[in-house]
C-alpha cells in the first residue's frame, strides 16, 4: 500500500484571531494531495462504529488531516477496561456513553472538525432507520460480531456506501474494505515514466525538433540543447540507418548511446569535452525509448461493458472513459493523449520552456477534443454538459495512462460457504504459518461467539476449556469451506490467551493504516487495497488478499 501522510502538518502563521491559515496548517498534506484532495476531505462525513481504541486511533487521524464531519455510533457505557487501553477516553468518562465521551476528547484535535455522537447500538439503528448510514462518505466499523457485521454490510452494499472493517484482537489487526466499484484517476504510481513520445512524435513535437541544426550550433548553444531534443534528432539518424527501427536490445541501446557520444564537441586536441545535457541524454535512453501505448489496465476499462453501455446513471468516470476510448480510436491514433509535462533538465530557460509549451499545448489540444466527446455522451443520455467540469476533463486526461478501478466483492459473498474463495485461502495456507491462519481464526472466534454468546478465553478459568471448543469452531469452518488444512494447536491456544482482548500497541498501529486507506477512498486518490489486510503483531509481518 502506497503511504499517505494522515496527520496535519507545519507550525504555520497565525491570523490575527490566533488560528492557524488553512494552507500553512495543511501544507504537507496539501502536497500529497492537494487543493482538490483536501476539498474532498474538508466535505467527508465519517461514521465510526463503536470509539474502541481502535476506533479512536481511526478517527484521531482523520480529524487531525481536517475530515469535514464524524459521527460516533455507540450505546455502550464507559467501563475501567475502556479507560486502560484508550487514549480518548478518561477517568471522568466512566459512566458515560462511551461515543460522547470519545466525540468531545477527539473534537479537540482540531477546531475544523464538527463530532456528533449517537448513544445507539448500530443494531437499534439498522432495526429502526437502515437509512441513517446512507448520508455518509464511508462507514467504519470496528469490533463488531460477524452478525451485526453482515447486516450493516448488506444495507450499505443496496446503498453502494464505502464499508471500512477493522479489529483488533489480541495481537492480530484485521482490516476489510467493501465497495462495489470504486475508480481511482490519481493513483500516484511510484514509478511513473514519462510521457515523451519520441517513438511516436506528433507533429508540433516533430516540427520543433526540425528547428534544431546540431552540427552548426555554438559551443554555448550546444551545451543547453535539452536533452529531449538531443535524442530526439539521433533517434531520427538511427531510424535513417536501421530501416526506420528504433533500438530495442541492450545491444542496441547502448549502440544508440555510442551514437549520442560521438556527437559531444571536442577540443583542440580532438577529445570530446563535458556536457551535461548530452550526459542526461545518455543516461535517460531507457526512458526516452520507452514504447507509447495503452496500458494494459487501461485497455481492460476500455473493453468494460460499463465503458460500452452508458446510460443516464453512468457516473463520471465511465463517460470519461469512453470520451478517452473515442479519443484514442480516432484522433489519437491508438494513443492516449498527451500528458503535457515534462521532466526537469539541463538547458537555457528559453529552450526549455518552449518544449515544455509544446507538449502543453499538445495535452490542451487532446483534452479539447476529449471535452467534445464528454459533452456529445452526455448529451446522448440527457445530461447537461456541466455534468463533468473541465477542471475534471482536464485532471482526467492527465492521468490516462494511470486509471485504476477497485471492486471489492461483498461480506455476503465472502462468509457464504458456497462462495468463500476456498483456493485463496488453500493457496495461502501452503505456508501453515501464513497470516491467512490468523484469518481462519478470525472467523473461527465468530463461530465461538455465535454458539457461546461470548469469545473464547475472555474467562481465566475456562481458558483450557476454551482451546478444545474453539479448535472444533475451526475444524467445522474449515469443512463448510470444504479447504483441507490444518491449524496449528499453538495458534488456536493463542487466540484463547487473548481472550478478545484489544491491546493499544496494535490498535494504534491499525488506526494509522485504517486512515490512510479511508483518505484513499475519500480522496479518490492512491489506489485502496483490495480487499483484506491482515497484520500479524508477533513478527511484525502483513497480508493483503483478495477474498
Amino acid at each position: 500500500m502506497a503511504a499517505v501522510v494522515v496527520a496535519s502538518g507545519g507550525t504555520g502563521t497565525r491570523t490575527g484571531t490566533g488560528t492557524l491559515n488553512k494552507e500553512e496548517k495543511y501544507d504537507r498534506q496539501l502536497r500529497l494531495w492537494g487543493d482538490h484532495g483536501q476539498e474532498a476531505l474538508e466535505a467527508a462525513r465519517v461514521c465510526l462504529i463503536n470509539a474502541s481504541a481502535t476506533g479512536t486511533e481511526i478517527l484521531k487521524n482523520l480529524v487531525l488531516p481536517g475530515i469535514g464531519a464524524f459521527t460516533i455510533v455507540d450505546g455502550n457505557i464507559v467501563a475501567g477496561e475502556d479507560v486502560g487501553n484508550n487514549f480518548f477516553l478518561t477517568k471522568d468518562s466512566i459512566g458515560k456513553n462511551r461515543a460522547q465521551a470519545a466525540t468531545e476528547l477527539l473534537q479537540e484535535l482540531n477546531s475544523d472538525v464538527s463530532g456528533n455522537s449517537v448513544d445507539e447500538s448500530v443494531d437499534q439503528l439498522l432495526e429502526n432507520d437502515p437509512t441513517f448510514f446512507h448520508g455518509f462518505s464511508i462507514v467504519i466499523a470496528t469490533q463488531l460480531p460477524e452478525s451485526s457485521l453482515l447486516h450493516l454490510s448488506n444495507v450499505l452494499w443496496a446503498a453502494d456506501v464505502p464499508l471500512l472493517v477493522c479489529r483488533t484482537y489480541g495481537l492480530v489487526g484485521y482490516m476489510r474494505l467493501a465497495v462495489k466499484e470504486h475508480p481511482v484517476v490519481e493513483s500516484h504510481p511510484d514509478n511513473a515514466l514519462e510521457d515523451l513520445r519520441l517513438d511516436k512524435p506528433f507533429p508540433q513535437l516533430k516540427r520543433h525538433v526540425q528547428e534544431y541544426d546540431l552540427d552548426n550550433m555554438d559551443k554555448k548553444d550546444h551545451s543547453h540543447t535539452p536533452w529531449i531534443i538531443l535524442v530526439a534528432k539521433y533517434l531520427e539518424k538511427w531510424r535513417q540507418e536501421h530501416n526506420n527501427q528504433l533500438p530495442k536490445t541492450y545491444k542496441e541501446k547502448e549502440a544508440f548511446r555510442e551514437l549520442i557520444r560521438q556527437g559531444l564537441l571536442k577540443n583542440d586536441e580532438g577529445t570530446p569535452v563535458d556536457e551535461e545535457n548530452f550526459d542526461e541524454a545518455i543516461k535517460n535512453v531507457n526512458t526516452a525509448l520507452n514504447p507509447t501505448k495503452v496500458p494494459s489496465n487501461v485497455q481492460e476499462l476500455f473493453e468494460d461493458q460499463r465503458c460500452a453501455n452508458i446510460n443516464t446513471q453512468s457516473s463520471p468516470f465511465w463517460i470519461l472513459t469512453r470520451a478517452v476510448k473515442q479519443f484514442v480510436e480516432k484522433e489519437g491514433l491508438g494513443n492516449l493523449p498527451v500528458r503535457g509535462t515534462v521532466p526537469d533538465m539541463i538547458a537555457d530557460s528559453t529552450r526549455f520552456i518552449r518544449l515544455q509549451n509544446i507538449y502543453r499545448e499538445k495535452a490542451k489540444e487532446d483534452a479539447a477534443i476529449i471535452s467534445d466527446y464528454v459533452t456529445e455522451i452526455l448529451g446522448s443520455v440527457g445530461r447537461p454538459p456541466e455534468t463533468i467540469s473541465e477542471k475534471d476533463i482536464w485532471l482526467f486526461c492527465r492521468n490516462a495512462a494511470f486509471l485504476r478501478l477497485v471492486c471489492c466483492r461483498s461480506l455476503a459473498e465472502e462468509f457464504n460457504p458456497e462462495t468463500t474463495d476456498k483456493d485463496q485461502i488453500a493457496s495461502c495456507m501452503e505456508n501453515l504459518d501464513s497470516e491467512m491462519v490468523l484469518y481462519i481464526l478470525l472467523r473461527a472466534v465468530d463461530c465461538f461467539h455465535k454458539q457461546h454468546a461470548r469469545y473464547p478465553g475472555v474467562y481465566n478459568n475456562q481458558v483450557e476449556e476454551d482451546i478444545g471448543k474453539l479448535k472444533s469452531c475451526v475444524i467445522s469452518l474449515l469443512q463448510d469451506w470444504g479447504v483441507s488444512v490444518s491449524v496449528k494447536d499453538d495458534y488456536i491456544h493463542e487466540f484463547c490467551r487473548y481472550g478478545a482482548s484489544e491491546p493499544h500497541a496494535v490498535a494504534s498501529f491499525l488506526g494509522g493504516t485504517a486512515a490512510q486507506e479511508a483518505i484513499k477512498i475519500i480522496t479518490k486518490q492512491f489506489v485502496p487495497f483490495n480487499n483484506t489486510f491482515i497484520y500479524n503483531a508477533m513478527l511484525q509481518t502483513s497480508m493483503t488478499v483478495r477474498l
